[in-house]
């Protein structure tokens, strides 16, 4: 079969694809639990709970920037991939025996470090292995495994919970073991082709080569992420209303489900539209998921909220990055979107604390009102943006 025309996925796409599901069923097990083992066992406060996954968060978008860059310069991805997936499982071993909210904050630290290191590289590595025609499709199945990974792990952690009565300690102890198996698949199984490395510096897009078009957008992707504060409050708000501990990763394994079951669909539908009216509707139903979310007392309505909750983003995960990539050059496309995921994580880290101190200062319901206002002005300075604009091929 001619190599143009070869749309099989290769060895290591399905490895990494595998990693991931691996990866993201570990993660999974542990986050819908955190906000809550934070606050009742460990007795941090709303804004601690904000500011320790903003922080996270924020690490990794400033680490994917800086190892973007340098996987180009090595010959040899792997080692950063291979490293990252580690951090991230040892990681959750640390939270495991954490007897204070520091020891989760470094925790959280070092699995975003993780997370920071190996996703340029990985991703970098499945677009080398595969010819230019079958990337969509390379790229869509490595997304799926990810989001069904964040469907069956907290699956399995209610199973833990709720039937076999573990304790939160050990589902986090036992969330490791998914994590090593992927190391393990890595350094078994993924075999990497061979490469030159580059003779680049590390180095970041000068500003003044980016078109004002791509500032404005960076603008609106800025002001929505300060509505996006740290879906931990969410979670916590479902607990405070009355769900129990073994159910929230129900809750957030359905809202996967939508994520997996639509994402691609919604992100090809970009390719055909205006993609802004896909960011206008999705932040738009963000905000008003936001305004009802602290009226939900039941477990039906939450049920139905975290299905909801995973619209905004379907609608709008993919349409956004497209977006940006529209607007940057093709000659620092790379580097652009490490502006892109900067802004992010720094924006979500601002939002996120601002979320925390209006919940623990003001009451719940203020915070998550603040959070829906300004995905309502993300939305319309979207809608002001001229339609105009020259899109940068």
């Amino acid at each position: 079969m001619p190599a143009d025309r070869d749309t099989r996925l290769r060895p290591q796409v399905i490895i990494l694809g595998l990693v991931s599901l691996l990866n993201d069923s570990a993660s999974e097990m542990i986050y819908p639990l955190l906000p809550v083992f934070l606050t009742s066992t460990l007795g941090a406060s709303a804004v601690v709970v904000g500011l320790i996954e903003g922080a996270a968060d924020a690490l990794a978008s400033i680490l994917k920037l800086v190892a973007g860059a340098w996987s180009d310069r090595v010959t040899r991805r792997r080692p950063m991939i291979t490293s990252g997936y580690t951090l991230a499982a040892l990681s959750r071993g640390l939270i495991a025996v954490a007897r204070a909210w520091p020891t989760v904050l470094v925790a959280r630290l070092i699995d975003r470090t993780g997370k920071g290191i190996r996703s340029a590289p990985r991703d970098a590595m499945i677009a080398d292995v595969t010819p230019e025609n079958a990337r969509g499709k390379a790229f869509g199945f490595h997304r799926a495994l990810d989001h069904t990974g964040a469907i069956i792990g907290p699956l399995f952690a209610m199973l833990l919970l709720d039937w076999i009565h573990l304790d939160e300690r050990t589902v986090f102890a036992i969330s490791v073991i998914p994590g090593l198996i992927g190391v393990l698949l890595i350094l078994t199984f993924l075999k990497e082709p061979p490469r030159e490395a580059r003779a680049t510096r590390v180095e970041l897009a000068p500003v003044g080569e980016l078109p004002a078009s791509f500032w404005r957008a960076i603008a609106a992707v800025g002001l929505f992420s300060l509505a996006n504060s740290s879906d931990a409050f969410l979670l916590l708000q479902a607990h405070v209303a009355g769900v129990p501990t073994a159910m929230l990763p129900a809750l957030w394994a359905a809202h996967h489900v939508i994520k997996a079951l639509f994402s691609t669909r919604a992100g090809a539908l970009s390719d055909r539209i205006d993609r802004r009216w896909l960011l206008v509707i999705g932040w738009t139903s963000y905000a008003i998921i936001y305004f009802v979310f602290p009226h939900a007392r039941s477990m039906t309505a939450f049920v139905v909220l975290f299905v909801l909750y995973a619209i905004p983003f379907t609608l709008t995960e993919g349409a956004e990055r497209a977006w940006i990539a529209q607007y940057a050059p093709s000659a620092i496309r790379g580097r652009s979107f490490g502006y892109y995921y900067l802004t992010n994580g720094v924006c979500v880290l601002l939002g996120t604390a601002l979320f925390g101190w209006i919940y623990e200062r003001v009451g719940h319901q203020g915070a998550f009102e603040v959070g829906a206002a300004l995905a309502l002005v993300a939305a319309a300075w979207v809608l002001m943006m001229q339609f105009g604009e020259k899109r940068i091929a």
